[in-house]
């Protein structure tokens, strides 16, 4: 061996250790309203789960709380901008409530969201990352926490860095929802703006404001949300959050709470 392919293969040793201690690219959705514009490298598989959502809604007759247990998304790389996602509810609890009475209550598993987010600039979500993200979600909900038939939608997210730890996002979607009754599907529309800060090396914080139209054959409503995030990085692969959402008008759920983490493998 020569002098020169010696130290070359000394070199090629040396940097071995370094790639392989490389941080993995960690981009949970959660715990915001919004989606995410990066996507997970192939190989690899995150996991993100709510360990309890609980929401209070108006309803006709009262109000009606719903608890989702171990809501879980999954999503796996197939290229370096190509993502699989796969979201579930295994336990969903919803009770109708007039007065102190309890009217009806129900409790069940979810739908089963089916997804592809394709990056089309910056996957690591760096700079400026934009994404487009088809989805479908299949009817295995039981009644009053399943949409009863199937429905599909595209996302569009978009993020920004601007500086000194601020970042902006934009989640754009469109839906073929399911109607109220159970059997067919109109239009729905949602836009989320969210203001993000990274606190040091661990925290991150995200103030949001989301809207949602609804154009249901049994009523149209217009959702309007303000919401606020907290996540916690535990390492370089996980994380705990904390999410407090509250409507801002009468067609919008009173409050939700939602805390949980994410994992990657």
């Amino acid at each position: 061996m020569t002098i020169r392919a010696a130290t070359l293969f000394l070199l090629t040793l040396a940097a071995t250790p370094a790639a392989a201690q490389e941080s993995p690219r960690f981009c949970p959705n959660r715990p915001d309203l919004g989606s995410g514009a990066c996507t997970i490298e192939p190989g690899r598989v995150m996991a993100e789960v709510s360990g309890i959502d609980w929401q209070r809604s108006p309803e006709e007759g009262g109000r009606a709380d719903s608890f989702l247990f171990g809501d879980l998304l999954l999503r796996t790389g197939l290229d370096d901008r190509t993502e699989v996602q796969l979201s579930w509810t295994p336990l969903a609890h919803y009770a109708l409530r007039d007065g102190g009475a309890v009217t009806d209550r129900m409790t069940g598993v979810g739908d089963v969201r089916v997804g592809v987010r394709r990056n089309l600039k910056n996957p690591d979500g760096s700079g400026f990352s934009i994404a487009v993200e088809p989805f479908v979600t299949l009817p295995t909900g039981a009644r009053e926490i399943g949409r009863g038939d199937w429905s599909a939608g595209v996302v569009v997210p978009v993020g920004m860095e601007l500086g000194s730890d601020w970042s902006l996002a934009f989640t754009g979607e469109a839906d073929a929802e399911t109607d109220e009754s159970g059997t067919g599907r109109h239009a729905a529309y949602a836009g989320t703006l969210g203001l993000g800060r990274s606190l040091g090396d661990k925290w991150d914080a995200v103030v949001e404001l989301a809207l949602r139209r609804d154009d249901d054959p049994e009523g149209h409503e217009t959702e309007a949300l303000a919401a606020a995030s907290l996540a916690y990085k535990v390492g370089s692969r996980a994380q705990v959050d904390v999410l407090a959402v509250a409507g801002l008008n009468r067609t919008s759920p009173d409050v939700r709470l939602v805390l949980g983490g994410a994992l990657l493998f």
